[in-house]
């Protein structure tokens, strides 16, 4: 019983470990200015009369 601290610091260490990985896929995505470096949409399927 007097080995409890290893067991808390491996779950805290897990705990880190899934908070990083949340924290890196959300701010790793796409880029907010990304959208106005593709083309829209609108103005390709327009047609010239």
């Amino acid at each position: 019983m007097d080995n409890w601290w290893i067991l808390l610091v491996e779950a805290a260490v897990a705990l880190g470990l899934f908070l990083f990985i949340i924290w890196w896929t959300m701010f790793s995505g796409k880029k907010k200015n990304s959208a106005a470096s593709r083309p829209d949409s609108k103005d390709a399927n327009k047609t010239e009369e």
